[in-house]
């Protein structure tokens, strides 16, 4: 499992650097309408599904990536197909999205910790998904602007730990190619 997530590092960062660049853009734009908030998030967890999916090939635990991406697919094409429909629905989806998402990046941090040394990124990366899932089922109620804020910062942080996971994972291949060709 080790080595399909090294030579599939690449999918890290650039999940990575897709939320950082969603966050950032969130916090430089503020005064987006609820309509482009949901536009974003519809393409980012299609970007985001997609990666998913791509990571589980080959993988030892593929369903728990297929189901993440296939998860986070619909989750996007839900928002950008229904941008319209009312913000507590999207708020329903977004919630479920990141608790699945957040489960699923724990279990895979729990998976590689006795390989890789700082697995705590993923796994911090999953916990933050997970309760940012849970708070925002919790509270639908409390409307899509007032979590906008909440919204930007959770990408944000994702974004940098992601791209963390993916460099330390490039480091790791990089490592395993050059062990192999000394042997």
């Amino acid at each position: 499992m080790l080595r399909a997530l090294a030579d599939r590092w690449w999918t890290f960062a650039l999940r990575g650097a897709l939320a950082l660049l969603f966050g950032l853009g969130l916090l430089a734009y503020p005064v987006l309408t609820l309509w482009a908030l949901i536009v974003m998030f519809g393409v980012y967890a299609l970007v985001d599904g997609v990666g998913a999916i791509i990571l589980g090939i080959g993988a030892e635990k593929w369903f728990l990536y297929l189901l993440l991406g296939v998860i986070s697919i619909l989750a996007g094409i839900v928002a950008i197909a229904r941008p319209g429909a009312t913000a507590l629905a999207i708020l329903w989806v977004i919630g479920l999205w990141a608790f699945v998402k957040g489960v699923a990046e724990i279990m895979a941090a729990i998976r590689i910790r006795k390989e890789v040394q700082g697995e705590w990124a993923l796994a911090l990366s999953g916990v933050i998904s997970a309760l940012f899932g849970v708070f925002v089922l919790a509270r639908p109620g409390g409307g899509a602007l007032a979590l906008y804020w909440l919204i930007a910062i959770y990408a944000f942080a994702f974004g940098i730990l992601h791209l963390m996971v993916g460099f330390k994972l490039r480091r790791l291949k990089k490592g395993m190619e050059s062990g192999s060709q000394a042997a």
